[in-house]
């Protein structure tokens, strides 16, 4: 049985039924297991956790991870749990329509909405940009009380003309935004894997990562830098790759999804 998921309903049935028929569990949890210093209801999710610890058929039980650090940071909390490593895989779409970007740098944000994201120091770190030649979109969804909040910082920090919010955007609105923009930015607290950046990499855009991300070898492959997300560190990094030869980067990305990350490659894993 694949469980995904940690603090939902199905979780206590689905491990209590597996003990009883005594059914191999493998359970993704999606980085659920992981902490930050902003993670909400930490006694709560720790009784919860001790309960299906106790509930759960261990030694039939291995938890997928998608990342090194995922892992390490989940077996650190749960011990002597079989793990098994292995990332998400990524649509590498055949063909690209990449436009110019006339003299600006294309900032892209496309993720989750949520205080975990990192959006607000990322604002932050616009609103010390020099100059406008640039811009930066945010697409995604969120609870409609963080968007408006999002929407109040923007017009607090003067970043109107410069900043966008662009709302949800799906299929081929997603690969066209990707081929309209020059750098994509993570910048969140904590990811268990962060498929935005396999999928800005495999539209051959240039990430720019946080290390709450498992995302170090962006600047081995040369494709991206992985920073700290605060401010400061956020705005030079973007100055920093404003500079930096984007087109080969990006290219250099889509070469290593296709190769590590397409679907087909992790599939057999």
């Amino acid at each position: 049985v694949h469980l995904t998921g940690v603090y939902n309903f199905p979780t206590f049935p689905t491990l209590l039924h597996c003990r009883m028929l005594k059914k191999p569990v493998v359970w993704s949890p999606r980085g659920g297991l992981q902490r930050w210093e902003g993670s909400s209801r930490r006694t709560l999710k720790a009784i919860w956790d001790s309960l299906w610890y106790n509930l759960a058929d261990r030694p039939r039980l291995t938890l997928h991870c998608t990342s090194q650090e995922e892992a390490r940071e989940t077996m650190v909390r749960l011990p002597n749990l079989r793990s098994a490593v292995i990332p998400n895989g990524v649509d590498v779409p055949s063909t690209l329509n990449r436009t110019e970007a006339h003299g600006r740098l294309r900032l892209l944000y496309i993720g989750r909405l949520d205080p975990k994201k990192g959006i607000e120091g990322l604002l932050k770190a616009c609103s010390t940009m020099p100059g406008n030649n640039w811009q930066l979109a945010i697409a995604g969804w969120g609870a409609p009380s963080y968007v408006a909040h999002l929407r109040q910082q923007i017009h607090d920090l003067g970043l109107d003309h410069q900043v966008e919010m662009m709302g949800e955007v799906l299929a081929d609105a997603k690969k066209q935004l990707f081929e309209n923009s020059d750098v994509a930015l993570v910048p969140s607290h904590t990811e268990n894997f962060a498929i935005v950046v396999a999928e800005a990499l495999a539209h051959a855009v240039p990430v720019i990562a946080s290390k709450g991300t498992p995302w170090s070898e962006l600047e081995v492959k040369r494709c991206g830098l992985w920073v700290d997300n605060d401010p400061a560190t956020l705005a030079d990094a973007m100055l920093k790759i404003s500079t930096m030869p984007l087109q080969e980067m990006g290219q250099r990305g889509r070469e290593w999804m296709e190769k590590d990350f397409s679907c087909e490659s992790i599939s057999s894993e």
